[in-house]
């Protein structure tokens, strides 16, 4: 499998932005624009979620599965529409969970979060 590396570490938060173990790279806690509209704050949690991709040559392509978080479950359909325009046909695996964070936005603050798994082949 090889070694594991980290990349994007967080000292503040004690987490890896992105982790590559063998072929395959776990990215966590991808958000961005708290406090915007949702639509904002999707696109923001897939705008960080590319440039943790970037770091190690991939793109939204290379994503198999994501872990959806929202405030309000009932945003799944903007974000499905957010998905089709930004994933091009590439959809990964994927799950929505409601949830409460714990995010110092309190509730006007965080609405979207998303982790993944993306794969790239060995050469």
């Amino acid at each position: 499998m090889g070694k594991i590396e980290r990349f994007d570490v967080n000292e503040q938060w004690m987490h890896s932005g992105i982790v590559q173990a063998g072929d395959f790279f776990f990215l966590n806690y991808c958000a961005g624009n708290p406090g915007g509209t949702i639509e904002e704050q999707i696109n923001g949690a897939f705008d960080e979620m590319e440039r943790r991709l970037g770091l190690v040559g991939l793109t939204l392509a290379n994503v198999v599965h994501m872990d959806c978080l929202f405030r309000d479950v009932y945003n799944i359909p903007v974000m499905e529409g957010i998905i089709k325009e930004r994933f091009k046909g590439n959809y990964p695996a994927r799950k929505s969970i409601e949830t409460n964070f714990a995010h110092v936005g309190g509730k006007e603050g965080l609405h979207f979060q998303v982790d993944g798994v993306a794969y790239r082949e060995s050469t």
